[in-house]
């Protein structure tokens, strides 16, 4: 056991702070982080309501496992902070790497090639349409104040 006096920060003051909304993670996903944020960059921004849409009928194997993860953030939000499926939009997605499994290929002459098979991490933050006014206002107003020293 540490010693340590400095607690780590929680999860949720991390990517949310103060504001409302909420967060979901998919861990050890069995998909190479690469091929998902093709995926993840298509729903950034997006309404939760649309990206689930665009998700259900994207090509890639990826839009699933995401699609899973926007919806698990989005019934978070729905239950937790009594928040509006509706009325919500992705604010964050990232996808960072997971465990690398290992695995040998045999080769000529008795050698071994390696084979990385790749794990992802995907995290998705959602936050109402409000959040997103506010957080614009207050830039304005500090480009503003900015303006006028």
């Amino acid at each position: 056991m540490s010693t340590d006096t400095k607690a780590r920060p929680s999860r949720r003051a991390a990517l949310l702070g103060d504001r409302p909304g909420s967060y979901a993670i998919a861990r050890h996903v069995r998909m190479s982080p690469t091929k998902v944020r093709r995926v993840v960059d298509v729903v950034r921004g997006m309404d939760v309501t649309e990206a689930l849409t665009t998700l259900r009928f994207a090509p890639q194997a990826a839009a699933e496992p995401v699609a899973k993860v926007v919806a698990s953030a989005a019934s978070n939000a729905e239950t937790n902070d009594d928040l509006r499926v509706e009325d919500l939009f992705i604010s964050q997605v990232f996808v960072d790497e997971g465990v690398t499994m290992r695995r040998i290929r045999p080769r000529a002459k008795g050698s071994a090639s390696r084979i990385l098979k790749r794990g992802s991490h995907i995290t998705v933050v959602v936050e109402p349409k409000s959040a997103l006014a506010q957080t614009k206002s207050k830039s304005k107003k500090s480009t503003k104040s900015e303006k006028e020293a």
